[in-house]
């Protein structure tokens, strides 16, 4: 268990696209686990703890630039290290 010391604090907002502000790569250097309402989800590209939301991609929509657009789903978010 002393491995959980080198591991940095998980940031209240993280976003899994290298071009957002809120992207922090020496967190991606571990496995991270998010539940929301009480089930891990798997495809959550952005999260935020204290606003209660997470981001997933639509299956088929796409934006203007081609990249798929953001669905926001509320509820009570938990971050974990795996």
């Amino acid at each position: 268990m002393s491995d959980t010391n080198s591991k940095p604090t998980l940031p209240d907002r993280l976003a899994g696209n290298p071009r957002s502000p809120h992207h922090s790569e020496e967190v991606f250097e571990h496995p991270i686990g998010i539940r929301l309402n009480g089930k891990e989800r798997k495809d959550v590209d952005e999260y935020c703890v204290s606003e209660g939301w997470i981001k997933v991609q639509s299956p088929k929509a796409l934006d203007r630039r081609g990249q798929p657009l953001m669905i926001t789903l509320k509820g009570t978010v938990e971050a974990f290290y795996l």
